[in-house]
């Protein structure tokens, strides 16, 4: 049985209780987690606070050569965590191995900016200096979803441990075994570089209980969520009670739009990629697609026949493209929402089918669906769908597609696919999303910031932008010659 991360020791809860943690692919059972009380997540939070004092006050260079030693740690383990994720995630080996090396690439980027953290100082006046200190905020909390667990953590981990926050992680319970197994070898790496025990925790539990503590304790200073639009609300709102500082990266509905100028085969690829990574379970996934009308027909055939050759099974299987999805509720959800769109009139032209016989009758497996000419009030549009279905708009030119891609109430990811720069440079300031590709599939740089418009969420994660979420500004005011004192007013 795996059990909780607290002070560099695995330990039980109080309530003796446990959780299943089920193979999507097979529904076997994976391993067993405490199940946390509220006893529970409060001694991980008070271990944080323990910690705070002689981990702020380390060099930051001490702070990211830990960083560095943890992603070499994992990297030497990659296998065995991919294989773990796999498992619990549901999701292709390859991709779980590409997750692994996300994680490790956004350590080693906070480590290395650390040697680059200065503090801002100016002239005031004659004999007056002005510094800005940035100091950590605190205990943080960090709620991680299951579609990308590992990933996911590492976005809150390396700007808050690099910043000399200590942190609390509350993994989702459907995906918490590969974070324990990454927050360990994250722990052996600080106390290597001579760092306490209880800078980084980890307690499973119930969302109402655990989740719920993390918000309303205190002592949390600030929380970094990652999950539903809804979800995100009820954060939001419970940290306005004490004034928590929140990062919200919530969902979202990423449409891509297609010029009659764009490279089709390049396109073609990006959107089936896009769209059925993960099963479709991601945030930035390619969730509409939006064709000029003149190279719609030549498009959408060739989307066709790509998406036709992917190889759906369990994730173990290194063939596999595309695993399941990782609840049987959520396959309901795609289903219904696939069904919404073909009685608005939608053209199915793949897919909305269950695989049967086999391995397939024991998983949550649905294949890869399109459906052409929806409805914009369908849900496939309105709605994010979070799995391996896409709906298909004809527009008539890119202002059209914008219109249409600004529709919608999320704003997180969009792509443009376009030879022509005036028309890039549009997209790019028109569309209402906090990211936008230009002739590029979704892939996430650690060097820029991501995060949300709209019901997208609040905040950046990546970049510089995510050390200032985890930190705050005080002013120093230097008089360094004795002068005469005036007293002025903000």
């Amino acid at each position: 049985m795996a059990k909780f991360f607290v002070a560099g020791e695995y330990l039980d809860s109080e309530s003796k209780q446990t959780t299943e943690v089920r193979n999507p692919a097979t529904g076997e059972v994976v391993d067993t987690v405490p199940k946390g009380t509220v006893n529970d997540i409060r001694k991980a939070i008070d271990v944080a606070a323990g910690a705070l004092k002689k981990w702020s006050q380390m060099a930051p260079s001490k702070r990211g050569a830990a960083l560095l030693a943890a992603g070499r740690l994992i990297l030497e383990q990659e296998k065995e965590l991919a294989t773990l994720l796999t498992k619990e995630q549901g999701k292709p080996f390859r991709e779980s191995i590409l997750e692994i090396r996300r994680f490790v690439h956004t350590l080693d980027h906070y480590g290395g900016m650390a040697k680059s953290l200065r503090t801002a100082a100016v002239v005031l006046d004659h004999g007056r200096h002005g510094l800005v200190l940035r100091k950590p905020l605190g205990v943080c909390g960090a709620i991680v979803p299951w579609n990308f667990p590992v990933s996911l953590m590492g976005n809150k981990l390396g700007p808050a441990l690099l910043a000399g926050n200590t942190v609390v992680v509350k993994p989702a319970g459907t995906t918490p075994l590969t974070d324990i197994r990454c927050c360990d070898l994250i722990d052996k790496a600080i106390q290597a570089a001579g760092g306490p025990k209880g800078v980084l925790n980890l307690v499973t539990g119930p969302g109402s209980v655990v989740g719920e503590e993390l918000l309303v304790n205190t002592t949390v200073r600030k929380i970094g969520f990652t999950g539903a639009t809804d979800t995100g609300r009820r954060v939001m709102q419970s940290a306005a009670k004490d004034f928590k500082h929140v990062t919200l990266e919530l969902g979202g509905s990423d449409p891509m739009i297609v010029c009659e100028d764009a490279e089709i085969d390049r396109a073609v690829s990006a959107a089936s990629v896009g769209r059925f990574f993960n099963c479709g379970q991601a945030c930035l996934a390619v969730k509409r697609l939006y064709l000029a009308d003149k190279i719609a027909d030549v498009f959408i055939e060739k989307l066709v026949e790509k998406v036709k050759k992917l190889r759906i099974g369990n994730g173990l299987d290194r063939e596999t493209i595309m695993g399941p999805l990782h609840t049987a509720e959520q396959r309901k959800e795609v289903e219904e929402q696939v069904e919404d769109a073909v009685k608005r009139g939608g053209k199915l032209l793949l897919g909305a089918e269950r695989p049967k016989g086999g391995a397939y009758d024991k998983g949550f497996y649905l294949l890869p669906t399109l459906v052409a000419d929806v409805d914009p009030e369908s849900r496939m549009i309105k709605e994010e769908v979070f799995g391996p279905a896409l709906p298909i708009v004809r527009v008539k030119d890119l202002e059209d597609g914008i219109r249409q891609a600004n529709s919608s109430i999320f704003g997180l990811g969009s792509s443009v696919w376009t030879r022509n720069i005036n028309k890039a440079m549009l997209a790019a300031e028109e569309i209402e999303a906090g990211y936008t590709w230009i002739n590029s599939a979704q892939i996430i740089y650690d060097e820029l910031p991501f995060g949300g418009v709209k019901q997208s969420g609040i905040g950046k994660e990546h970049g510089e932008e995510a050390i200032e979420h985890y930190t705050e500004s005080k002013s120093v005011v230097i008089a360094t010659e004795t002068q005469s004192e005036a007293v002025g007013g903000e």
